[in-house]
């Protein structure tokens, strides 16, 4: 008997010793040429307090700025084309809508290949080059708004450029993925899409401001890509000078090519589409929709500058998302899903029935209301993403690891943001498609209000009907 305690003592001082070893004798950092650091682990705590989330926390800094910029250069067009007549071009309002759109298709398109970027060059090293490529289309855009000659089929392809702005979410994300530990690294993660979505707002506040600055009673248009050109070259200074490369960091195509199989990744991404599609999409349209209906209210003169309040739409959008996140934390993803796509359908078919009442003030409140809809949204269907793969995956009920499962959900997380922001295209598309058939927009919004309602049934159907049979839980 004592024999038996005394060999429990031995187990027990053991496993004790073992625990203690993992929490303690991290590896020792070491960095290498490059600026690349080995044995980074993220999940040891002592490796993580002890100098760990200093060097976590200066990279997700300069990751944010760099993201920021990238949505600034992909939303450019959308605000420069309200101003291209003033400007002496005469494009048709299809080849206008083509100009707001095809960003969006080339950026989510890029979203897929940029992901795997990250392991394949380095974090630090792919922001430099990701952070430099958007040079171009802003100095593309300077060139070609400088000259009203310049073909449209130039303009389409400077625009396309745009995209890689769009690109630069997926590859931020997968960095900011591998440098933060699991149980922080969803508000890492939520920072990072916040700031980069704020650069929506921001460039749809400055771009009037600066382009009519100066300007004497026209407008610069050039001045709208060469004006970012500076923070360009300070973000790629900023990423070499203080960014770090991980060593840790592991591509996972055979991952994505997994998460591919499974059909909750192409729901979620359906329901994606109707969140950060609606954001991203809207937030390309809503100056030339303010313009079309409310061309008074389309530049605002403060002083010797023009500001347009479009912009108040992605800022709204983009402080809501983090707030979705938190609610769905508390009542459920699928739950604050449903509501948000409910209320999206709702403030759309108010929007069409008052807009014969032609008050621009109404207007404004109620797309306000659709893009904080749209940010909560947003926040909660991501936090959907990772509860469904370790719990209604195909591989979670086939008996895979939480490891596993985890691997899966990273891979679908990356997959579902480059599927949403194909959004940003469709909603140009189908509003330029009404205008051309019926001469209005009013269809398109009817369109958008049956998708929306769609997508709250099929959220219904799959996360919420049988939550309970299925042990999804609390999804």
């Amino acid at each position: 008997m004592t024999a038996d305690r005394t060999a429990d003592a031995g187990t027990h001082n053991s496993l004790d010793l073992a625990a203690a070893a993992t929490t303690t004798d991290a590896p020792a950092l070491e960095e290498r040429p490059g600026r690349w650091i080995a044995n980074w682990d993220a999940e040891n705590k002592h490796q993580w307090e002890s100098e760990g989330r200093s060097i976590a926390r200066r990279n997700l800094n300069w990751s944010i700025f760099a993201e920021f910029l990238g949505f600034v250069v992909w939303q450019l067009w959308s605000i420069v084309v309200v101003q291209l007549p003033a400007a002496g071009f005469t494009f048709s309002t299809s080849e206008i809508f083509w100009l707001i759109s095809m960003p969006s298709l080339v950026g989510a398109t890029l979203r897929i290949p940029y992901t795997f970027m990250v392991p394949r060059f380095g974090g630090r090293n792919w922001t430099i080059v990701s952070a430099l490529l958007l040079l171009i289309p802003s100095i593309g855009l300077a060139l070609c708004v400088s000259n009203p000659e310049t073909p449209f089929g130039v303009m389409l392809l400077v625009a396309a450029l745009a995209g890689f702005g769009g690109g630069n979410f997926a590859s931020s994300m997968a960095n900011i993925t591998f440098f933060y530990p699991a149980r922080e690294k969803g508000w890492a993660l939520g920072l990072n899409a916040a700031g980069g979505n704020l650069g929506a707002a921001v460039a749809q506040l400055a771009v009037p401001i600066a382009i009519t600055l100066l300007a004497a009673g026209t407008v610069n248009l050039p001045v709208a890509g060469l004006m970012w050109v500076p923070l360009i070259l300070l973000a790629a200074f900023g990423a070499y000078k203080y960014m770090n490369n991980l060593t840790s960091a592991k591509g996972d195509v055979a991952g994505s090519l997994a998460a591919a199989k499974e059909p909750h990744l192409w729901v979620m991404a359906l329901l994606y589409i109707g969140t950060f599609g609606s954001f991203i999409g809207f937030a390309g349209v809503f100056p030339k929709l303010i313009k079309d209906y409310f061309p008074a209210f389309s530049s605002i003169s403060v002083g010797a500058v023009a500001l347009s309040l479009a912009f108040l739409g992605p800022l709204v959008g983009s402080l809501a998302r983090p707030y979705g996140g938190r609610m769905a934390d508390r009542m459920g993803g699928a739950r604050m899903t449903v509501t948000a796509f409910a209320s999206m359908a709702v403030i759309t078919l108010t929007m069409i029935w008052t807009l014969p009442l032609k008050n621009f003030w109404l207007f404004l409140v109620l797309f306000l209301m659709l893009f904080t809809a749209s940010g909560f949204g947003n926040g909660a269907t991501y936090r959907m993403i990772p509860v469904i793969f370790a719990t209604s995956s195909r591989a979670a009920r086939s008996g895979a690891s939480s490891v596993q499962t985890q691997r899966l959900a990273s891979s679908a997380l990356g997959l579902i943001s480059a599927i949403g922001a194909y959004g940003g295209f469709v909603i140009p598309q189908v509003l330029n498609a009404s205008n051309t058939a019926s001469g209005s927009y009013t269809p398109a919004f009817y369109g958008f209000v049956g998708a929306y309602v769609l997508m709250l049934a099929v959220c219904w159907f799959f996360y919420i009907r049988n939550a309970n049979r299925n042990a999804m839980g609390h999804v």
